[in-house]
């Protein structure tokens, strides 16, 4: 029904913004997939990551903005690349960089003010 479409669409837009809020959207998402072995496994793997950075990538209804929703979430984007988990940090890569991709190609210069630019920062010091 659309009251419970609304529901939990209101649901997970307030937990994208909270602490480490993108971290536990992505995880109880992502959970139980991966492990399987075989070209089938990899790619229900690949649209699950897919439909979880289109996800992330939305600004939802609720934000008063979508400068202040890249403020919140796209620093917790980056933070996916660092899980230190072996099993996990592999499908938290492929959501954030997809995810990644998705902001750019959608709202460039939010995303390079957001995203780009502090994933670049420690190359641009190194070259500078």
């Amino acid at each position: 029904p659309a009251w419970l479409r609304r529901l939990c669409g209101q649901l997970l837009s307030e937990r994208l913004v909270r602490p480490n809020g993108v971290q536990a959207v992505v995880r109880g998402i992502m959970e139980g997939t991966g492990g399987g072995a075989g070209t089938e496994a990899a790619a229900v793997d690949w649209r699950k990551c897919d439909a979880v950075a289109k996800i992330l990538a939305s600004c939802p209804q609720q934000c008063l903005s979508l400068e202040d929703y890249y403020c919140l979430v796209c620093p917790q984007i980056l933070d996916l690349l660092h899980i230190q988990d072996k099993l996990t940090a592999l499908q938290f890569q492929r959501v954030a960089t997809t995810t990644l991709l998705t902001m750019v190609r959608g709202h460039p210069q939010l995303a390079e003010q957001h995203l780009l630019q502090p994933l670049l920062a420690p190359l641009l010091r190194c070259s500078e």
